[in-house]
């Protein structure tokens, strides 16, 4: 979806603005649905249940897309259908952990695969635009959204396990000063990455690459991304938590000062894709040990739905609505240029306040 929804929506005829609150409305919905699905799946436990739910009427929600292509309609579809997408995502990565149990560290092994079937969509759809009308994207989205809601029948369930009982409340964790500092990276590191998500697609078909390349591209940034998810189990070993944010924050800005001003140079947007590996991978996969180590006394399901609401829930939608009015008002260089503005304020305040023992090397 994400390389190419605004071509598509630019093709429909909407402009800018109109592109960031559409893909700000369906990242807002992660900053009250996750929590919504998380606290009930800390409650009942059946997350696995809680899934199926929400990939089957994610699906049947978007299939109002075929109904009408208008601004409004395709508000309300993009916000139903993403409630319940939404229900999915966080409670994955509990269950993925509780699978992993002490072997918690291999967690990157696990979430490669999806890079891995990001990488072969992408390429494939690139190549097919490059010959089909755009205008299918929806048509190849709802295939795929039908498959994962199939693929979540064959999800086994684990036997089953006592409830765990939280030995610490969710607003005590929740106060602690490195826990608010890593939620306000984590939407800062968001709405940096807003215009990568809406408009790099755009930004490359203005110096006229072509879908295929601009699918390979994308591609490329989650290759990268895969062989860090192979590898991280290893850097985490060797690394604290803190020392990955800071470098990760620190190269993150350097890719959005490429993209800004160096566009037109092929090989610096393949170096920049490359740096997908930590902004990314390298990123999500820390950010997902930080919860684990935080709340996994009871409250992980609400941890994880907290972590998306405040990343790329509220970062992705505030990023997005800004992303739109900058790239409309200042243009494509400005806007990127913002994104690295705000990656550093990101570093910056890790630096200050990633210094308690959650962020130092893992032993597991």
């Amino acid at each position: 979806m994400l390389p190419y929804w605004s071509l598509f929506l630019k093709d429909l005829g909407f402009d800018a603005k109109q592109i960031g609150w559409l893909i700000a409305v369906m990242t807002c919905t992660r900053i009250v649905a996750p929590n919504i699905w998380g606290w009930l799946a800390d409650k009942t436990n059946q997350r696995l249940y809680i899934i199926r739910v929400g990939a089957s009427l994610g699906f049947l929600f978007f299939l109002g897309i075929f109904i009408s292509q208008q601004f409004i309609w395709l508000a309300i579809v993009i916000f139903c259908y993403s409630f319940f997408w939404n229900a999915i995502l966080a409670q994955f990565e509990v269950i993925t952990l509780t699978h992993l149990a002490d072997k918690r560290s291999t967690y990157s092994h696990v979430r490669l695969w999806g890079s891995i079937g990001f990488i072969g969509a992408v390429a494939l759809m690139g190549v097919i635009f490059d010959y089909l009308n755009i205008r299918y994207l929806p048509h190849a989205i709802a295939f795929f959204m039908l498959m994962i809601w199939l693929s979540t029948i064959w999800v086994k369930e684990r036997p089953a396990q006592a409830h765990l009982e939280a030995t610490q409340g969710l607003l005590e964790i929740v106060k602690q000063p490195a826990v608010i500092a890593f939620f306000l990276v984590s939407f800062l590191l968001q709405i940096s990455h807003a215009p990568y998500y809406v408009f790099f697609s755009i930004h490359l078909d203005e110096y006229s690459y072509s879908r295929a390349l601009i699918g390979q591209l994308w591609a490329l940034g989650v290759l990268a991304e895969v062989v860090i998810f192979i590898y991280m189990h290893r850097i985490m070993r060797s690394y604290s938590l803190r020392t990955i944010f800071l470098i990760s924050f620190f190269i993150t800005a350097m890719r959005w000062l490429i993209i800004a001003y160096c566009t037109q140079y092929l090989g610096l947007v393949i170096l920049a894709q490359c740096a997908h590996a930590f902004s990314f991978g390298a990123l999500h996969a820390a950010a997902i040990e930080v919860v684990h180590r935080y709340f996994g006394g009871g409250h992980e399901g609400q941890g994880q739905a907290l972590y998306s609401a405040s990343s790329f829930g509220a970062g992705g939608a505030v990023g997005a609505v800004l992303s739109g009015y900058l790239w409309a008002n200042l243009g494509a260089s400005s806007t990127f240029a913002m994104s690295a503005v705000v990656c550093l304020l990101a570093l910056a305040i890790a630096f200050i306040c990633f210094r308690s023992q959650e962020f130092q090397k893992s032993d597991s």
